[in-house]
Protein backbone atom coordinates (compact mmCIF):
# COMPACT_ATOMS: atom_id res chain seq x y z
CA UNK A 1 0.00 0.00 0.00
CA UNK A 2 1.22 3.55 -0.68
CA UNK A 3 0.15 5.44 2.03
CA UNK A 4 -3.90 5.03 2.45
CA UNK A 5 -5.86 2.52 4.87
CA UNK A 6 -9.02 0.84 4.36
CA UNK A 7 -11.78 2.89 6.63
CA UNK A 8 -10.10 6.42 5.64
CA UNK A 9 -13.28 6.76 3.81
CA UNK A 10 -15.67 6.94 6.36
CA UNK A 11 -17.83 9.43 7.06
CA UNK A 12 -16.11 11.42 3.79
CA UNK A 13 -18.31 12.32 0.94
CA UNK A 14 -16.12 11.49 -2.90
CA UNK A 15 -17.97 12.94 -5.78
CA UNK A 16 -16.28 11.21 -8.40
CA UNK A 17 -16.91 12.44 -12.03
CA UNK A 18 -17.95 10.25 -15.12
CA UNK A 19 -19.81 6.71 -14.63
CA UNK A 20 -18.10 4.94 -17.41
CA UNK A 21 -16.15 1.41 -16.22
CA UNK A 22 -12.96 3.69 -13.92
CA UNK A 23 -15.76 5.90 -12.61
CA UNK A 24 -18.08 2.75 -11.98
CA UNK A 25 -15.25 0.65 -9.99
CA UNK A 26 -13.79 3.89 -8.30
CA UNK A 27 -17.42 4.53 -6.59
CA UNK A 28 -17.58 1.02 -5.72
CA UNK A 29 -14.50 0.76 -3.97
CA UNK A 30 -15.07 3.86 -1.75
CA UNK A 31 -18.64 2.60 -1.19
CA UNK A 32 -17.20 -0.73 -0.36
CA UNK A 33 -15.01 1.47 2.20
CA UNK A 34 -17.70 3.37 4.23
CA UNK A 35 -17.95 6.42 1.43
CA UNK A 36 -20.24 8.58 0.73
CA UNK A 37 -20.34 8.60 -2.84
CA UNK A 38 -21.96 11.37 -5.33
CA UNK A 39 -21.73 10.11 -8.77
CA UNK A 40 -22.24 12.52 -11.37
CA UNK A 41 -22.38 12.06 -15.14
CA UNK A 42 -23.67 14.48 -18.14
CA UNK A 43 -25.78 11.35 -19.20
CA UNK A 44 -28.89 9.88 -18.17
CA UNK A 45 -28.76 6.24 -17.16
CA UNK A 46 -29.95 5.16 -20.01
CA UNK A 47 -27.52 6.53 -21.85
CA UNK A 48 -24.56 4.99 -19.95
CA UNK A 49 -22.10 2.49 -21.04
CA UNK A 50 -22.47 0.25 -17.95
CA UNK A 51 -25.10 -0.86 -15.37
CA UNK A 52 -25.53 0.86 -12.39
CA UNK A 53 -27.19 -2.47 -10.39
CA UNK A 54 -23.68 -3.50 -9.07
CA UNK A 55 -23.26 -0.45 -7.59
CA UNK A 56 -26.53 -0.08 -5.78
CA UNK A 57 -25.89 -3.76 -4.67
CA UNK A 58 -22.92 -2.06 -2.87
CA UNK A 59 -24.50 0.76 -1.38
CA UNK A 60 -27.21 -1.85 -0.11
CA UNK A 61 -24.30 -3.47 2.23
CA UNK A 62 -21.70 -0.32 2.83
CA UNK A 63 -21.65 3.40 2.30
CA UNK A 64 -24.12 5.35 0.69
CA UNK A 65 -24.58 6.61 -2.82
CA UNK A 66 -26.29 9.64 -4.39
CA UNK A 67 -26.65 9.85 -8.81
CA UNK A 68 -26.96 13.25 -10.43
CA UNK A 69 -27.30 11.85 -13.63
CA UNK A 70 -28.42 14.01 -16.52
CA UNK A 71 -25.73 16.76 -16.39
CA UNK A 72 -22.86 18.13 -13.02
CA UNK A 73 -23.99 20.17 -10.03
CA UNK A 74 -22.02 23.23 -9.27
CA UNK A 75 -22.45 22.37 -5.48
CA UNK A 76 -21.33 18.67 -5.55
CA UNK A 77 -17.84 19.80 -6.90
CA UNK A 78 -17.16 22.42 -3.77
CA UNK A 79 -19.30 20.35 -0.75
CA UNK A 80 -17.27 17.40 -1.45
CA UNK A 81 -13.96 15.82 0.21
CA UNK A 82 -12.30 15.22 -2.72
CA UNK A 83 -12.60 14.43 -6.22
CA UNK A 84 -12.21 11.15 -8.74
CA UNK A 85 -11.96 11.77 -12.08
CA UNK A 86 -12.56 8.95 -14.84
CA UNK A 87 -10.13 9.03 -17.94
CA UNK A 88 -12.43 10.54 -20.58
CA UNK A 89 -13.78 13.77 -18.58
CA UNK A 90 -10.63 16.57 -19.57
CA UNK A 91 -9.44 18.49 -16.06
CA UNK A 92 -10.06 21.49 -18.19
CA UNK A 93 -13.84 20.99 -17.65
CA UNK A 94 -14.86 24.14 -15.93
CA UNK A 95 -16.64 22.51 -12.99
CA UNK A 96 -13.42 21.71 -11.42
CA UNK A 97 -12.06 25.38 -10.90
CA UNK A 98 -15.14 25.06 -8.08
CA UNK A 99 -13.10 22.24 -6.85
CA UNK A 100 -9.62 24.11 -7.25
CA UNK A 101 -11.19 27.08 -5.43
CA UNK A 102 -12.37 25.48 -2.26
CA UNK A 103 -9.14 23.68 -1.87
CA UNK A 104 -10.72 20.01 -2.84
CA UNK A 105 -8.46 17.81 -3.82
CA UNK A 106 -8.99 16.32 -7.51
CA UNK A 107 -7.57 12.70 -8.63
CA UNK A 108 -7.33 10.32 -11.33
CA UNK A 109 -8.86 7.09 -10.53
CA UNK A 110 -5.32 5.82 -10.96
CA UNK A 111 -4.12 7.59 -8.52
CA UNK A 112 -6.34 6.39 -6.04
CA UNK A 113 -6.02 2.74 -6.78
CA UNK A 114 -1.98 3.70 -6.10
CA UNK A 115 -2.39 4.84 -2.78
CA UNK A 116 -4.60 1.29 -1.99
CA UNK A 117 -2.47 -1.22 -4.50
CA UNK A 118 0.30 -3.64 -2.98
CA UNK A 119 2.82 -4.20 -5.91
CA UNK A 120 4.68 -2.23 -8.58
CA UNK A 121 3.59 -0.25 -11.61
CA UNK A 122 5.03 -0.21 -14.86
CA UNK A 123 3.27 2.39 -16.68
CA UNK A 124 3.26 2.97 -20.33
CA UNK A 125 2.05 6.37 -21.94
CA UNK A 126 2.58 7.52 -25.21
CA UNK A 127 1.11 9.11 -28.16
CA UNK A 128 0.67 5.27 -29.76
CA UNK A 129 1.00 1.75 -29.18
CA UNK A 130 0.06 1.67 -25.61
CA UNK A 131 -2.38 -1.19 -25.63
CA UNK A 132 -0.19 -3.46 -27.24
CA UNK A 133 2.65 -2.38 -25.14
CA UNK A 134 0.97 -2.88 -22.05
CA UNK A 135 -0.82 -6.47 -23.02
CA UNK A 136 2.38 -7.72 -24.13
CA UNK A 137 4.25 -6.82 -21.22
CA UNK A 138 1.66 -8.34 -18.99
CA UNK A 139 1.96 -11.32 -21.29
CA UNK A 140 5.52 -11.37 -20.86
CA UNK A 141 5.14 -11.17 -17.20
CA UNK A 142 2.86 -14.08 -16.69
CA UNK A 143 4.97 -15.90 -19.72
CA UNK A 144 7.77 -15.68 -17.23
CA UNK A 145 5.95 -17.08 -14.03
CA UNK A 146 5.47 -13.57 -12.62
CA UNK A 147 2.23 -11.95 -11.13
CA UNK A 148 1.93 -9.60 -14.20
CA UNK A 149 -1.46 -7.76 -14.90
CA UNK A 150 -2.84 -5.46 -17.32
CA UNK A 151 -5.17 -2.66 -16.47
CA UNK A 152 -5.43 1.03 -16.93
CA UNK A 153 -6.42 3.10 -19.69
CA UNK A 154 -7.09 -0.06 -21.99
CA UNK A 155 -10.65 -1.24 -20.10
CA UNK A 156 -9.79 -2.72 -17.23
CA UNK A 157 -9.61 0.17 -14.11
CA UNK A 158 -6.59 -0.31 -12.12
CA UNK A 159 -9.08 0.52 -8.65
CA UNK A 160 -10.27 -2.64 -9.75
CA UNK A 161 -7.02 -4.88 -8.76
CA UNK A 162 -6.51 -3.10 -5.34
CA UNK A 163 -8.74 -5.58 -2.86
CA UNK A 164 -7.16 -8.82 -4.44
CA UNK A 165 -3.44 -7.00 -4.57
CA UNK A 166 -0.55 -8.29 -3.50
CA UNK A 167 3.46 -6.79 -2.65
CA UNK A 168 4.64 -9.84 -5.71
CA UNK A 169 2.17 -8.07 -8.33
CA UNK A 170 3.48 -6.53 -11.54
CA UNK A 171 1.07 -3.97 -13.35
CA UNK A 172 1.22 -3.12 -16.23
CA UNK A 173 -0.39 0.14 -16.53
CA UNK A 174 -1.90 1.90 -19.33
CA UNK A 175 -2.06 5.70 -18.99
CA UNK A 176 -3.56 8.50 -21.22
CA UNK A 177 -2.67 11.79 -21.15
CA UNK A 178 -5.88 12.57 -19.53
CA UNK A 179 -5.21 10.56 -16.59
CA UNK A 180 -1.29 11.50 -16.06
CA UNK A 181 -3.32 15.03 -15.45
CA UNK A 182 -4.81 13.88 -12.28
CA UNK A 183 -1.51 12.57 -10.78
CA UNK A 184 0.04 13.24 -7.15
CA UNK A 185 2.14 10.97 -5.87
CA UNK A 186 1.72 7.94 -8.36
CA UNK A 187 4.72 6.97 -8.63
CA UNK A 188 5.94 3.94 -11.50
CA UNK A 189 8.73 1.41 -11.29
CA UNK A 190 9.08 1.77 -14.64
CA UNK A 191 7.75 4.94 -16.42
CA UNK A 192 7.77 4.07 -20.50
CA UNK A 193 7.04 6.68 -22.85
CA UNK A 194 7.02 5.26 -26.52
CA UNK A 195 6.41 8.04 -28.31
CA UNK A 196 5.01 11.80 -28.99
CA UNK A 197 2.83 13.05 -32.12
CA UNK A 198 -0.27 15.40 -31.73
CA UNK A 199 -2.99 14.05 -30.30
CA UNK A 200 -5.86 15.47 -28.71
CA UNK A 201 -5.62 18.60 -29.87
CA UNK A 202 -9.15 19.05 -29.48
CA UNK A 203 -8.42 19.01 -25.74
CA UNK A 204 -4.96 20.83 -25.46
CA UNK A 205 -4.56 24.01 -25.94
CA UNK A 206 -1.08 23.31 -28.15
CA UNK A 207 1.25 20.38 -28.49
CA UNK A 208 3.53 21.46 -25.60
CA UNK A 209 0.75 21.45 -23.13
CA UNK A 210 -0.29 17.78 -24.45
CA UNK A 211 3.90 16.65 -24.12
CA UNK A 212 3.87 18.16 -20.89
CA UNK A 213 0.65 16.09 -19.59
CA UNK A 214 2.77 12.62 -20.98
CA UNK A 215 6.07 13.34 -19.58
CA UNK A 216 4.33 13.60 -15.71
CA UNK A 217 4.72 10.01 -15.70
CA UNK A 218 8.22 10.58 -14.54
CA UNK A 219 6.90 13.26 -12.38
CA UNK A 220 7.41 10.87 -9.01
CA UNK A 221 10.24 8.48 -9.81
CA UNK A 222 13.43 8.55 -8.10
CA UNK A 223 17.12 6.95 -8.77
CA UNK A 224 15.89 3.72 -7.54
CA UNK A 225 13.39 3.61 -10.72
CA UNK A 226 13.71 3.08 -14.67
CA UNK A 227 12.34 5.86 -17.78
CA UNK A 228 11.76 3.81 -20.69
CA UNK A 229 12.53 5.51 -23.98
CA UNK A 230 12.43 5.12 -27.47
CA UNK A 231 15.50 6.37 -28.89
CA UNK A 232 13.74 6.45 -32.49
CA UNK A 233 11.67 9.11 -31.76
CA UNK A 234 13.59 12.80 -30.84
CA UNK A 235 11.25 14.48 -28.60
CA UNK A 236 11.26 11.33 -26.54
CA UNK A 237 14.70 10.45 -26.33
CA UNK A 238 15.67 14.00 -25.66
CA UNK A 239 14.11 13.25 -22.39
CA UNK A 240 16.80 10.87 -21.03
CA UNK A 241 19.19 13.66 -19.53
CA UNK A 242 15.76 15.35 -17.78
CA UNK A 243 14.53 12.23 -15.97
CA UNK A 244 15.63 11.52 -12.18
CA UNK A 245 15.31 8.07 -12.94
CA UNK A 246 17.58 5.76 -14.60
CA UNK A 247 17.03 6.13 -18.53
CA UNK A 248 16.92 3.23 -20.52
CA UNK A 249 16.53 2.79 -24.53
CA UNK A 250 14.94 0.77 -27.04
CA UNK A 251 15.54 1.21 -30.58
CA UNK A 252 14.58 -0.55 -33.95
CA UNK A 253 17.11 1.55 -36.05
CA UNK A 254 20.30 1.69 -33.57
CA UNK A 255 21.94 -0.22 -30.57
CA UNK A 256 21.79 1.31 -27.04
CA UNK A 257 24.17 1.30 -24.63
CA UNK A 258 21.09 -0.27 -22.02
CA UNK A 259 18.27 -1.46 -23.38
CA UNK A 260 16.36 -2.99 -26.22
CA UNK A 261 17.56 -2.92 -29.96
CA UNK A 262 17.51 -5.08 -33.31
CA UNK A 263 20.75 -6.45 -34.78
CA UNK A 264 21.08 -8.83 -37.63
CA UNK A 265 17.34 -9.70 -37.45
CA UNK A 266 17.08 -10.49 -33.68
CA UNK A 267 16.20 -8.83 -30.48
CA UNK A 268 18.19 -8.36 -27.82
CA UNK A 269 18.69 -6.51 -24.80
CA UNK A 270 21.96 -4.73 -22.93
CA UNK A 271 22.54 -3.86 -19.61
CA UNK A 272 26.13 -3.80 -17.30
CA UNK A 273 26.12 -7.14 -17.05
CA UNK A 274 26.49 -7.31 -21.13
CA UNK A 275 24.24 -7.95 -23.93
CA UNK A 276 21.75 -11.41 -24.55
CA UNK A 277 19.74 -12.21 -27.61
CA UNK A 278 16.34 -12.69 -27.18
CA UNK A 279 14.33 -13.40 -29.84
CA UNK A 280 14.33 -13.40 -34.08
CA UNK A 281 11.99 -10.27 -35.26
CA UNK A 282 10.56 -13.10 -37.71
CA UNK A 283 8.69 -14.53 -34.46
CA UNK A 284 6.57 -11.41 -34.10
CA UNK A 285 3.35 -11.98 -36.03
CA UNK A 286 2.31 -8.30 -35.58
CA UNK A 287 2.09 -6.12 -38.42
CA UNK A 288 4.14 -2.65 -39.06
CA UNK A 289 7.36 -1.74 -38.17
CA UNK A 290 5.62 0.52 -35.16
CA UNK A 291 4.42 -3.19 -33.65
CA UNK A 292 8.60 -4.13 -33.22
CA UNK A 293 9.17 -0.79 -31.39
CA UNK A 294 6.61 -1.46 -29.11
CA UNK A 295 7.86 -5.45 -28.48
CA UNK A 296 10.87 -4.08 -27.66
CA UNK A 297 9.33 -2.05 -25.26
CA UNK A 298 7.44 -4.60 -23.83
CA UNK A 299 10.26 -7.16 -23.71
CA UNK A 300 12.56 -4.25 -22.12
CA UNK A 301 10.29 -3.72 -19.35
CA UNK A 302 9.42 -7.79 -18.57
CA UNK A 303 13.49 -7.77 -17.86
CA UNK A 304 13.38 -4.32 -16.21
CA UNK A 305 10.39 -6.68 -13.58
CA UNK A 306 12.86 -9.38 -13.62
CA UNK A 307 11.42 -11.78 -15.94
CA UNK A 308 14.00 -14.18 -17.26
CA UNK A 309 15.09 -13.53 -20.41
CA UNK A 310 14.92 -17.36 -22.28
CA UNK A 311 10.98 -16.96 -21.12
CA UNK A 312 10.35 -14.25 -23.79
CA UNK A 313 10.47 -16.47 -26.99
CA UNK A 314 7.46 -18.93 -26.62
CA UNK A 315 5.40 -15.41 -25.53
CA UNK A 316 5.98 -13.68 -28.67
CA UNK A 317 5.57 -16.33 -30.85
CA UNK A 318 1.89 -17.07 -29.22
CA UNK A 319 1.14 -13.43 -29.36
CA UNK A 320 -1.56 -12.44 -32.24
CA UNK A 321 -1.96 -8.89 -31.11
CA UNK A 322 -4.40 -6.59 -29.63
CA UNK A 323 -7.98 -6.03 -30.83
CA UNK A 324 -9.25 -3.57 -33.17
CA UNK A 325 -5.47 -2.73 -33.55
CA UNK A 326 -4.61 -4.18 -37.04
CA UNK A 327 -6.58 -6.77 -36.44
CA UNK A 328 -7.06 -8.98 -39.17
CA UNK A 329 -10.99 -9.69 -39.72
CA UNK A 330 -11.32 -11.94 -42.36
CA UNK A 331 -10.61 -12.74 -46.52
CA UNK A 332 -13.80 -12.52 -48.74
CA UNK A 333 -13.28 -12.95 -52.84
CA UNK A 334 -9.78 -12.34 -52.28
CA UNK A 335 -10.19 -8.86 -50.69
CA UNK A 336 -8.36 -9.11 -47.17
CA UNK A 337 -9.87 -6.60 -44.09
CA UNK A 338 -8.06 -5.21 -41.46
CA UNK A 339 -9.69 -3.24 -38.68
CA UNK A 340 -7.31 -0.80 -36.48
CA UNK A 341 -10.33 1.18 -35.25
CA UNK A 342 -7.58 2.01 -32.47
CA UNK A 343 -5.49 4.36 -35.08
CA UNK A 344 -7.51 7.36 -33.65
CA UNK A 345 -5.38 9.87 -34.83
CA UNK A 346 -2.90 11.13 -37.82
CA UNK A 347 0.05 9.18 -36.51
CA UNK A 348 -1.35 5.75 -35.56
CA UNK A 349 -3.29 6.06 -39.06
CA UNK A 350 0.12 6.68 -41.18
CA UNK A 351 1.82 3.40 -38.74
CA UNK A 352 -1.44 1.45 -40.08
CA UNK A 353 -1.21 2.97 -43.98
CA UNK A 354 3.11 1.31 -43.44
CA UNK A 355 1.77 -1.94 -42.86
CA UNK A 356 1.10 -2.35 -46.60
CA UNK A 357 2.77 -2.09 -49.46
CA UNK A 358 -0.40 -1.12 -51.14
CA UNK A 359 -3.59 -2.02 -53.20
CA UNK A 360 -5.63 -0.40 -50.11
CA UNK A 361 -9.07 0.72 -49.82
CA UNK A 362 -8.90 3.42 -46.28
CA UNK A 363 -11.84 3.71 -44.83
CA UNK A 364 -11.40 7.02 -42.57
CA UNK A 365 -13.16 9.47 -40.75
CA UNK A 366 -14.98 10.08 -37.38
CA UNK A 367 -14.71 13.03 -35.34
CA UNK A 368 -11.88 15.31 -35.93
CA UNK A 369 -9.47 15.68 -32.52
CA UNK A 370 -8.35 18.77 -33.87
CA UNK A 371 -5.29 16.76 -36.16
CA UNK A 372 -3.65 17.71 -39.60
CA UNK A 373 -4.46 15.24 -42.16
CA UNK A 374 -1.63 16.01 -44.52
CA UNK A 375 0.69 14.11 -43.29
CA UNK A 376 -1.28 11.23 -44.57
CA UNK A 377 -0.45 12.37 -48.25
CA UNK A 378 2.47 11.42 -49.38
CA UNK A 379 1.14 7.69 -48.09
CA UNK A 380 -1.93 8.09 -49.49
CA UNK A 381 -0.54 8.98 -53.04
CA UNK A 382 1.56 5.78 -52.83
CA UNK A 383 -0.63 3.27 -51.34
CA UNK A 384 -4.23 4.13 -51.07
CA UNK A 385 -6.44 3.35 -54.05
CA UNK A 386 -9.78 4.48 -52.56
CA UNK A 387 -10.50 6.67 -49.92
CA UNK A 388 -14.14 5.78 -48.56
CA UNK A 389 -14.79 8.57 -45.95
CA UNK A 390 -17.73 8.58 -42.85
CA UNK A 391 -18.27 10.54 -39.65
CA UNK A 392 -17.90 14.56 -38.97
CA UNK A 393 -14.21 14.63 -40.20
CA UNK A 394 -14.97 13.46 -44.23
CA UNK A 395 -15.14 16.80 -45.90
CA UNK A 396 -11.71 17.66 -43.80
CA UNK A 397 -10.09 14.83 -45.15
CA UNK A 398 -11.25 14.94 -48.36
CA UNK A 399 -9.58 18.35 -48.52
CA UNK A 400 -6.46 16.94 -46.82
CA UNK A 401 -6.05 14.15 -49.27
CA UNK A 402 -8.75 14.06 -52.04
CA UNK A 403 -5.91 15.30 -54.92
CA UNK A 404 -3.99 12.39 -54.61
CA UNK A 405 -6.67 9.93 -53.89
CA UNK A 406 -9.94 8.98 -54.84
CA UNK A 407 -12.28 9.59 -51.99
CA UNK A 408 -15.68 8.87 -51.64
CA UNK A 409 -18.31 9.59 -48.96
CA UNK A 410 -20.49 6.85 -46.90
CA UNK A 411 -23.25 7.21 -44.76
CA UNK A 412 -21.76 4.73 -41.95
CA UNK A 413 -19.24 2.34 -41.83
CA UNK A 414 -21.60 -0.67 -42.99
CA UNK A 415 -22.32 1.80 -46.05
CA UNK A 416 -18.30 1.88 -46.49
CA UNK A 417 -17.48 -1.70 -46.01
CA UNK A 418 -20.02 -2.51 -48.09
CA UNK A 419 -18.67 0.35 -51.11
CA UNK A 420 -14.94 -0.98 -50.07
CA UNK A 421 -16.25 -4.79 -51.07
CA UNK A 422 -17.85 -3.41 -54.83
CA UNK A 423 -14.70 -1.52 -55.38
CA UNK A 424 -12.19 -3.92 -54.09
CA UNK A 425 -9.99 -6.71 -56.43
CA UNK A 426 -8.60 -9.69 -55.69
CA UNK A 427 -5.63 -9.21 -53.85
CA UNK A 428 -6.69 -5.48 -52.30
CA UNK A 429 -6.82 -4.46 -48.63
CA UNK A 430 -10.03 -2.89 -47.14
CA UNK A 431 -8.00 -1.30 -44.12
CA UNK A 432 -10.42 0.59 -40.79
CA UNK A 433 -7.92 2.86 -39.79
CA UNK A 434 -9.76 6.49 -38.90
CA UNK A 435 -7.65 9.01 -38.08
CA UNK A 436 -9.98 10.41 -36.14
CA UNK A 437 -12.32 9.59 -32.70
CA UNK A 438 -15.64 7.81 -32.76
CA UNK A 439 -17.65 9.69 -30.77
CA UNK A 440 -19.67 11.03 -33.72
CA UNK A 441 -21.12 7.79 -34.25
CA UNK A 442 -20.28 5.09 -32.03
CA UNK A 443 -20.02 4.70 -27.88
CA UNK A 444 -16.12 4.11 -28.59
CA UNK A 445 -13.26 2.66 -31.20
CA UNK A 446 -14.34 -0.70 -29.70
CA UNK A 447 -17.82 0.09 -31.10
CA UNK A 448 -16.81 0.76 -34.05
CA UNK A 449 -14.23 -1.49 -34.54
CA UNK A 450 -17.31 -4.74 -33.83
CA UNK A 451 -19.58 -2.65 -35.94
CA UNK A 452 -16.70 -3.40 -39.08
CA UNK A 453 -16.36 -6.59 -37.89
CA UNK A 454 -19.89 -7.05 -38.20
CA UNK A 455 -20.31 -5.84 -41.17
CA UNK A 456 -17.22 -7.65 -43.21
CA UNK A 457 -18.76 -11.16 -41.48
CA UNK A 458 -22.03 -10.14 -43.38
CA UNK A 459 -20.34 -9.76 -46.46
CA UNK A 460 -18.62 -13.32 -46.40
CA UNK A 461 -22.44 -14.76 -45.82
CA UNK A 462 -23.64 -13.20 -48.92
Amino acid sequence: MHGETADDYRGRTALVVGAARSGIAAAGFLLDRGARVVLTDVRDEGALPVSLAPLRDVARRSGELVLELGGHRAESFRTCDFVVVSPGVPLSMPLFAESRRDGVPILAEVELAFRHLKGAILGITGSNGKTTTTTLAAAFLTGAGLRGYAAGNIGRPLISLVPASTPDDWYAVEFSSFQLEGIERLRPFVGALLNLTPDHMDRYPDFDAYADAKRRIFRNQTASDFALLNQDDPRTAALAGDVAARPVLFSRTSEVTRGAFVRDGFLWHRDDGGEIRLFAVDDIRLKGSHNLENVLAAAEIALLAGAAPASLAPVIRGFTGVEHRLEWVAEVGGVQYYNDSKATNVDAAIKSLEAFPGNILLIAGGRDKGGDFAPLRALAARRVKQLILIGEAAGKIRDALGDVSPAVDAPGLPEAVLLASRRASPGDIVLLAPACASFDMFRDYEHRGRVFKDAVRALARM
